[in-house]
């Protein structure tokens, strides 16, 4: 395993901005990166993954106002979350799986992530 340790959740209002980080302890040439979010009483959701070779996707709840990045420099891994709502309140989590590319033809399952950070927590209220 990894380490990933995230930072920067927190309470926003709705319509404000935060920026999730990853920092990733470990490299690998090829790999699959992905944020995820858990809502009290809800299943773990995926939010947006990244490939090493660049492709991103997105669920179509945050596509428009989420960006998830990376700084190779860094070993960082972000996401840029604007416009939030009220609904986008959950723990996040960052995890990723070596070795592979993501999938962009379904959507990728929790369980196919092998190393996970300890969530940020992001509250939006109205």
């Amino acid at each position: 395993e990894v380490p990933l340790v995230e930072s920067g959740g927190g309470s926003v209002q709705s319509g404000g901005s935060l920026r999730l980080s990853c920092v990733a302890f470990g490299y690998a040439s090829r790999y699959c990166m992905g944020w995820f979010r858990q809502a009290p009483d809800k299943e773990r959701e995926l939010v947006a993954t990244l490939s090493t070779d660049g492709p991103t996707s997105y669920a179509d709840s945050v596509k428009g106002r989420f960006t998830i990045s990376r700084d190779n420099a860094k070993n960082t891994l972000y996401l840029q979350m604007d416009s939030l709502k009220t609904e986008d309140t959950a723990m996040y989590y960052c995890a990723a799986l070596y070795g592979v590319w993501c999938r962009f033809d379904r959507v990728m399952a929790v369980t196919e992530f092998t190393d996970w950070g300890q969530g940020t927590q992001v509250t939006v209220s109205s």
